[in-house]
């Protein structure tokens, strides 16, 4: 079980499995929006903080069978991925960009976040994960905030009312 969990159903035994798991959250994300109950930015950000614990428990259970942050792992995915979208409102091309952004700096990692695979078992599993999809989110979070104000919303059709 600790297996499926970590490749996400096998996902991570196929070649460039971290970026078909990072698509197949994009999907989850899409549809998620489309329920009103899950769009609550704490049901989001529960739901977060389960796949984190989830994917630490799992990446404790698999390393000792397939050794440090192994490829087949994709479970970190996921977490980074729901940590992009994490108070982001819900629009499709916000989430194509979020898809870009994390996968830009989950396979570049800059500044912290290779240093966070040096943390110990599932911690380190995650951690670069969620690292990257912090700094994907400050990035898109700038762009909404910073230069969506100055171009013609019709394009993306997002509010910024509180």
């Amino acid at each position: 079980m600790n297996k499926l969990v970590a490749t996400l159903f096998g996902i991570g035994y196929i070649k460039g499995g971290g970026t078909i798991a990072a698509a197949v959250t994009c999907c989850i994300i899409y549809f998620v929006w489309q329920t009103t109950w899950l769009q609550l930015p704490v049901a989001f950000l529960i739901i977060g903080i389960t796949i984190f614990f989830i994917g630490v428990y799992a990446g404790n259970k698999v390393e000792p069978y397939w050794g440090k942050d192994n490829y087949r792992v994709v479970i970190d995915e996921v977490a980074g991925m729901w940590i992009t979208m994490l108070f982001i409102p819900a629009n499709l091309w916000l989430l194509i960009a979020g898809f870009i952004l994390f996968r830009f700096f989950d396979m570049v990692k800059p500044h912290y976040i290779k240093s966070m695979e040096k943390l110990p078992g599932g911690v380190g599993v995650m951690m670069d994960d969620v690292l990257a999809g912090a700094y994907a989110n400050i990035v898109l979070q700038m762009f909404i905030y910073l230069v969506i104000p100055h171009i013609s919303n019709t394009a993306f059709n997002i509010s910024l009312r509180a």
